[in-house]
């Protein structure tokens, strides 16, 4: 199989309708483009978020050694206040696949269509906004525990309108058909800022970790995110679902469904909510059409509350119940003897009295 590598300068303008501006590149000057399509994107639950301030950046496939490696989904602190992660993208032109880069910007440009999941279902960002410097949460999409101190948080139901799939790349033979907004455009044109540095030694990491490439892991990497940059074991790290077992030993993470299912995310009614948007309900979609491909929830649907099956919902587990009564018949009376019992007392016979 032939793999050519080419270098784009930024600042190309594409004809089918995706762009690649300056500033959307602001993070990678030079793109690199293959003509062999980014492997599907893998399914994983969302690690808890570490604090206050830290917002999600999804995972992707990068390229780099001749070979696709999976660069797990983790939480960053974003560069200033009021700024917003871009995820970027593989988009298919002229029989190859070119790398958009991410970069931070005062609102979400446009990365291609994809799902990457977690608040990006293909256009803008769902996960949280900032008000007054300050991030808020959307509670609905985003992994928030209880032992984690975050008051910023609000409810607003995520509705995807399109069909949900694991698609990795835009245009092409089996890719996105999306194209930029207008406003997506115009985010594009806005001050931007490369990726910070805990991104980049995140993206190392995975690049130096012979499991993660896809040669070794056949599309399922092992790890699929993780909660902070370049900790790839331990607690806080998330195996990704299809991955070969053994392959990574997490530790304890708060879990997130994110399994593959319909096109919409039922809203789980947690604690009371800070101020914020007003919850709207959630629509439900038609079934999915035939041929349709499958679909991959990659939203977050926080864990009932209360404890286990059965328990009070306040921690205690109810007492079992008594077992239930036996009665016990008395034994049948012996009828005495016409003669007596001359065998009474007898050492080989035992006591006829007790013999039943």
């Amino acid at each position: 199989m032939r793999i050519r590598p080419i270098l784009v300068l930024a600042g190309l303008s594409l004809t089918s309708g995706l762009l690649i501006s300056a500033a959307a590149t602001a993070a990678v000057d030079i793109g690199v483009s293959i003509n062999i399509a980014p492997p599907e994107l893998p399914v994983y639950e969302q690690p808890a978020v570490p604090g206050p301030g830290y917002l999600w950046s999804p995972g992707y496939w990068a390229w780099g050694d001749d070979d696709y490696y999976w660069v797990p989904g983790t939480w960053v602190l974003a560069p200033q206040p009021g700024y917003l992660w871009t995820p970027g993208y593989w988009g298919f032109f002229d029989g190859a696949y070119l790398w958009h880069g991410g970069y931070w910007g005062p609102h979400v440009g446009f990365y291609g269509g994809v799902n990457y999941g977690y608040g990006y279902g293909g256009h803008g960002y769902e996960g949280g906004e900032w008000r007054g410097g300050a991030f808020f949460y959307n509670r609905s999409v985003n992994n928030i525990p209880n032992n984690v101190r975050i008051t910023n948080v609000y409810n607003r139901t995520v509705v995807n309108n399109v069909t949900v799939n694991r698609v990795s790349f835009n245009g092409g033979n089996g890719g996105i058909a999306a194209q930029a907004s207008r406003g997506e455009v115009a985010a594009e044109h806005e001050r931007h800022l490369a990726p910070v540095a805990d991104q980049m030694h995140h993206e190392q990491a995975a690049r130096a970790n012979p499991a993660l490439r896809a040669t070794s892991n056949h599309g399922a990497p092992p790890i699929g995110a993780t909660a902070r940059p370049g900790a790839f074991s331990g607690p806080g790290v998330v195996r990704a679902h299809g991955a070969a077992p053994g392959a990574v030993h997490p530790g304890p993470v708060h879990p997130g469904p994110s399994q593959p299912g319909a096109a919409h995310t039922e809203l789980a009614h947690p604690g009371p909510s800070q101020p914020g948007p007003a919850h709207t309900e959630l629509a439900h979609p038609g079934p999915p059409q035939p041929g349709a491909a499958q679909p991959a929830v990659h939203q977050f649907k926080p864990p009932p509350q209360g404890g286990a099956p059965g328990s009070t919902g306040s921690g205690h587990t109810p007492p079992p119940p008594p077992p239930p009564r036996t009665e016990h018949k008395a034994a049948p009376e012996h009828p005495p003897a016409e003669h007596g019992n001359p065998e009474r007392g007898n050492p080989e016979r035992g006591n006829p009295e007790h013999e039943h």
